[in-house]
């Protein structure tokens, strides 16, 4: 089958075909379908979040269970699913607390399946890893069968593979992660997949107020079609954002969403708190950036940082929610799309990312 490889950091992807081993004990083969491109795949592409190599990047993912491995029901085949890029490996604390998303025994976090291995191999033979241990920039993967989650009937596959990442992330950090009570003011600063799920995410918990921040026009536009009341257009004067933002919210909203992971809009979160407010940082940053903020005012106004990693996400719970929502017409999922595109174009698709002006891009590689 084939598959975008990265071979070494700051090199352009490679389409190669690679064989794939069948699925072992516990293990499910799936079909890709579609594969969202997130701004954590241009991480690793350019080498600021470090990974080994060979390997198969993506990892937001949806398709068709083709076969199962020993150990999961025969019935599984056939199912479409939503792929996570987290499985759990039930055993940790964290596990045990039940928050999965922090696991600290994750096969994903070594790129391979829960025995070890990797399922993917050149044709001399030589291993090439999977992202997060499902490698969704492919026409197949092999996955746990914990990351293979079900999704309901009608779901469209490139929906569902947005839910696999930047959905839950999004609407799962303002619903779950900030828990934002009805009637509460919310900003969201940056406009990707992520941050417009924060928008929509705001918009299901009944916020009062949703400012959207972004440079890009279009995508203000966008924001105001999936539940923003109020758009800002970024530019380079931190105090001026911040004075409009406090202007539109009376003062300030109680809640601030950094959904892109610079250091500059980090410290345009946190500065924007009014007293009692909350900072969310969904948003992830290269490995050694760090972000700083005025002490005092912090600690004298009670404000608060939260961190959210996926959205505090338990798939088989929130995936199909999530889905469930969209379908009733309630989370539009769909308008995040705004380019789907083949394998061989994930390079293009790459530069489109850095530009800054486009939204979800996906890939269907058939």
């Amino acid at each position: 089958m084939r598959a975008a490889v990265l071979d070494r950091p700051g090199e352009p992807l490679r389409i190669e075909d690679l064989a794939l081993d069948p699925p072992r004990a516990g293990e499910v083969r799936v079909r890709i379908t579609a594969s969202g491109i997130c701004h954590s795949d241009l991480h690793v592409r350019d080498g600021e979040w470090p990974r080994d190599t060979p390997i198969v990047l993506g990892h937001e993912g949806a398709g068709l269970i083709e076969a199962v491995g020993p150990g999961v029901d025969p019935a599984r085949i056939g199912e479409r699913v939503a792929l996570s890029w987290y499985f759990p490996c039930l055993r940790c604390r964290e596990c045990q607390a039940g928050r999965q998303w922090l696991c600290r025994d994750s096969g994903s976090l070594r790129h391979r399946q829960a025995d070890g291995s990797t399922r993917l191999h050149r044709a001399d033979g030589r291993d090439v890893l999977a992202n997060l241990a499902i490698g969704t920039f492919a026409e197949a993967t092999v996955t746990p069968s914990e990351a293979a989650i079900a999704m309901p009937a009608g779901t469209p596959d490139d929906v569902a593979a947005l839910i696999g990442c930047c959905v839950s992330t999004g609407v799962g950090a303002v619903l779950k992660t900030a828990a934002v009570p009805a009637g509460a003011s919310v900003a969201v600063i940056g406009l990707g997949g992520v941050g417009l799920s924060c928008v929509m995410g705001a918009s299901l918990a009944g916020a009062s107020r949703i400012v959207a921040i972004d440079r890009v026009v279009a995508k203000l536009d966008v924001a105001r079609t999936v539940g923003a009341t109020d758009v800002l257009l970024g530019t380079d004067d931190r105090s001026a954002t911040i004075q409009a933002l406090h202007d539109l919210t009376d003062g300030g909203p109680d809640f601030v969403f950094e959904a892109i992971g610079r250091v500059a809009t980090v410290e345009l979160a946190i500065e924007s708190l009014p007293l009692g407010g909350t900072a969310v940082l969904v948003g992830i940053t290269p490995f050694a950036a760090r972000a700083s903020f005025a002490v005092y005012p912090f600690v004298d106004g009670s404000r608060r940082i939260l961190g959210s990693n996926y959205g505090f996400a338990d798939p088989p719970v929130d995936f199909p929610r999530y889905a469930a929502l969209h379908l009733d017409g309630r989370l539009p999922i769909d308008r995040l799309i705004d380019r789907r595109i083949a394998l061989d174009d994930i390079e293009r698709a790459f530069d489109h990312l850095r530009s800054g002006e486009g939204l979800r891009q996906v890939v269907v590689p058939a």
